[in-house]
């Protein structure tokens, strides 16, 4: 047995987060992944963070990174080019997430290179797309999480706009581009074909969005912002303080769910109660129903009623940072932790980063190897493309 995708060759030219996401997706199912970094200080994400002493492998870099090796080339050269048509020509995969027509300027846009592998699938990724009006804004997270509308569904009526608390654009992104590139290997397996892929952060948002904007595109009424309760509407599907002051987040949104939960915390009445009796009753009757949850969740702790409930079918959890999140016994069970001893570390190289979030029954994926220094693999791909450096990087033809 194998991982997926051992033997599939990857080019990374992109950097910071949503291609190297995508890639490192591809790498914990088994691929080779060899990075493209500039001279200097390659991916700007290996110097993220506030802390000086991770510069180089910042903690963000090492979470999508891992198990990669890194090449530098300086593409403005015109030996280095002819180095990553070389390395390009012996590649599955293409991934790039420069500004649209930078990849053209050093003769290794798809038009270019396409001849060199005809099966080659190459993916770019854009803030917004390869064509259109859009196509040469500048373009990060945050400002495609605001306008895609994304900052505007959070929060209650009349709060101001709010991002989402991590780069979930960047990571949805990679995510789409990855599976893109799973669907044209599962095609080039069938039709000996390659493929162009285009994949805009503004896009990959939308579609992200569907369950907010579908409704608005149907029934021309847009969304409203319902802060902490569901998706539903249903004030069982809400957040609720407990007796300890911590909170949970109660799902109760089907009608089974609803006459489980009255039972379970003896509130009988509740289904006989002409308020309660339906899920439109209940939402009419929203700010009764709450009153009622809310005297019943202050009995007793979160932990409590998290066990409880969700012991007896009824969707409930307890509020966590990220730190308890981590730390949870369910980590350790569902492999969603993997180890890596990065040398050089300040303070502590035994670390941990996520799994890919979904197990095979068996060889499952992931990945064993730190994130690569930067170069630490040049001289080793440059010698198989018939190349060598010089000690100042510069590339001289060996074959």
């Amino acid at each position: 047995m194998s991982l997926p995708l051992e033997g599939i060759r990857v080019a990374d030219f992109s950097h910071v987060m949503a291609g190297p996401f995508a890639t490192h997706l591809l790498r914990m199912l088994g691929a080779e992944v060899i990075k493209i970094e500039a001279p200097g200080r390659g991916d700007a994400m290996r110097n993220y963070g506030p802390d000086r002493r991770y510069d180089g492998m910042a903690p963000a870099f090492i979470g999508v990174n891992a198990g990669k090796k890194s090449l530098v080339l300086d593409l403005k050269q015109p030996l280095a080019q002819e180095a990553a048509r070389r390395l390009i020509a012996t590649s599955d995969v293409l991934i790039e997430n420069f500004r649209p027509g930078v990849m053209a300027k050093f003769g290794l846009d798809y038009a270019s290179v396409r001849s060199l592998r005809p099966e080659l699938i190459y993916c770019s990724i854009s803030g917004y797309g390869q064509n259109g009006p859009r196509r040469d804004w500048p373009a990060i997270d945050n400002i495609v999480q605001a306008t895609t509308g994304m900052m505007t569904l959070g929060g209650a009526a009349g709060d101001a706009p709010a991002k989402v608390g991590f780069p979930v654009v960047d990571t949805l992104t990679g995510q789409t581009a990855a599976f893109a590139i799973l669907a044209a290997l599962l095609r080039r397996q069938r039709e000996r074909r390659g493929e162009y892929i285009d994949v805009a952060m503004f896009d990959a948002s939308m579609a992200f969005m569907t369950s907010a904007i579908v409704p608005y595109l149907v029934t021309g009424n847009p969304p409203e912002r319902t802060g902490n309760i569901g998706y539903s509407g249903q004030p069982t599907s809400a957040v609720f303080n407990a007796s300890d002051g911590r909170q949970i987040s109660l799902g109760v949104v089907q009608q089974a769910q609803f006459e489980a939960l009255a039972r379970e915390v003896g509130r009988k009445r509740w289904l006989e109660d002409p308020r309660f009796l339906t899920p439109d009753l209940r939402r009419k009757h929203s700010a009764e129903m709450r009153d009622e949850l809310e005297r019943v969740f202050g009995e007793a702790p979160a932990a409590h009623w998290e066990t409880r409930l969700s012991a007896a079918g009824i969707p409930c959890g307890m509020i966590r940072d990220v730190a308890e999140a981590v730390s949870l016994p369910a980590l350790e069970a569902r492999r969603l932790k993997l180890g890596l001893n990065v040398p050089g570390l300040p303070e502590r190289q035994q670390v941990e980063i996520v799994n890919a979030g979904f197990l095979f029954s068996e060889d499952q994926p992931g990945v064993a190897a730190p994130p690569p220094q930067l170069g630490q693999h040049s001289n080793e791909i440059l010698k198989s493309l018939g190349f060598s450096a010089d000690e100042t990087g510069a590339l001289q033809v060996e074959d």
